[in-house]
């Protein structure tokens, strides 16, 4: 009996006693207390319906125009209070802030300078500052008293010079390109010969392997210049170039000697047997760059050695296209004759002709090949040549060569 009251006594602490009575049953004779009353029922609470909100007509407008939704109205935030901690944090961490004031300074302006030009009638601060900015603008042009000097007082005012730019040269004849050549060169005397020189403008694609430009002749009235043979040879072929005129002769000591000289060479034309072109390849790159290599193409690789030396010396001209797309080569001296230069010009666009790629198809032999010809001397200026007068040259060539 006494663990049931200490239950009882603990639930009604925690519970509402009307709640946890009815689970317990007492009977008549355990005590003499009578029965709790029963709970109240519950009654139905009603809340009168929340009125629609009322809201302005609404304006005429469009189909698509919206009415903007109803905002609720924002309330001020009550101002927090200040804590301890804040209080310390603004005593102690937060830095102080003085006031900073400047001196205004302003620069004159014309309004400011007074009417009629008498400048005794302005502020003493702004004739002051205006003299000041006025020596500091021209103190490079001002002599030791401050007054302008004559050079600032006569300064024009600057303009803008338009670019001239160099009118284009227009093509002329052959033979009138040959007598300005000529002209030039006398009218400017050099300490040496000057040479006549063609530069020539090919339609052409110096990378493609199949369009190569490349190609040998011997000029009718020679270049006018003494030409150093070099050949590679050995036994009766070297004994054959000796009595042809060829300069330097020899064969594994020639090479030795070109490997260990230094890059120093003393011939202008190699010539080379058969036999000698394997042994060549030790001083390739030393003749190669500067186009001194024999090759069979060009006819400096040949058993007939008496022909080829005699062929150099007298005025054997190698051209060969460079990555421009361009042939330079040189045609003679300008003290050769017009009707001299006139035949060895011929004699250079027939080769070049005769070079021309075989995949290059056009609608004649010049259209799409030669684009410019120019003639020039060593150090003069050049003059282009029309396409027509150097197709005349080279066809009285032909016609001489052939008969």
């Amino acid at each position: 009996m006494a663990h049931l009251r200490l239950l009882l006594s603990h639930s009604r602490r925690h519970t509402q006693p009307h709640r946890l009575l009815p689970l317990f049953h007492f009977s008549s004779d355990a005590s003499s207390s009578s029965a709790p009353p029963p709970p109240p029922p519950i009654k139905p609470v009603s809340y009168a319906p929340k009125p629609p909100p009322q809201h302005a007509p609404p304006e005429e407008s469009g189909p698509g125009d919206r009415s903007p939704l109803p905002r609720r109205p924002q309330q001020p935030m009550p101002p927090r209070e200040w804590t301890q901690q804040d209080m310390r944090y603004v005593k102690d961490a937060a830095p102080a802030i003085s006031p900073v004031s400047y001196p205004s300074r302003v620069a004159p302006l014309p309004e400011d300078c007074p009417a009629g030009g008498e400048a005794e009638a302005a502020p003493e601060g702004l004739r002051g500052e205006a003299e000041r900015i006025q020596m500091n603008a021209g103190w490079a042009t001002r002599n030791i008293f401050g007054l302008p000097t004559e050079e600032e007082q006569q300064l024009p005012y600057p303009t803008l010079m338009p670019v001239v730019k160099k009118p284009q040269k227009v093509a002329i004849d052959l033979v009138d390109a040959i007598r300005l050549v000529k002209t030039s060169a006398n009218e400017k005397k050099r300490n040496f010969l000057e040479t006549v020189e063609a530069h020539v403008i090919l339609g052409v694609d110096p990378r493609r392997g199949d369009q190569m430009v490349r190609g040998a002749l011997t000029l009718p009235h020679g270049t006018g210049k003494t030409v150093r043979v070099a050949v590679f040879a050995e036994g009766p072929a070297a004994d054959e170039a000796r009595a042809s005129g060829a300069d330097i002769v020899g064969g594994d000591e020639l090479i030795e000697q070109i490997r260990t000289g230094g890059g120093k060479l003393s011939f202008d034309k190699c010539i080379a047997t058969p036999m000698f072109m394997p042994r060549l390849s030790k001083v390739a790159r030393i003749l190669g760059p500067r186009g001194l290599m024999p090759n069979p193409k060009l006819g400096s690789v040949t058993n007939d050695v008496s022909s080829a030396v005699k062929a150099a010396k007298s005025g054997r001209v190698d051209f060969k296209i460079d990555k421009t797309a361009i042939v330079h080569v040189g045609l003679g001296k300008v003290n050769f004759s017009e009707e001299s230069l006139r035949e060895n010009i011929g004699a250079f666009v027939h080769a070049l002709l005769l070079a021309k790629p075989v995949g290059l198809k056009k609608t004649s032999k010049y259209v799409g090949y030669v684009k410019k010809f120019t003639l020039s001397s060593t150090m003069g200026p050049g003059f282009p040549v029309t396409i027509p007068s150097l197709s005349v040259a080279a066809d009285h060539y032909n016609k001489v060569q052939a008969s």
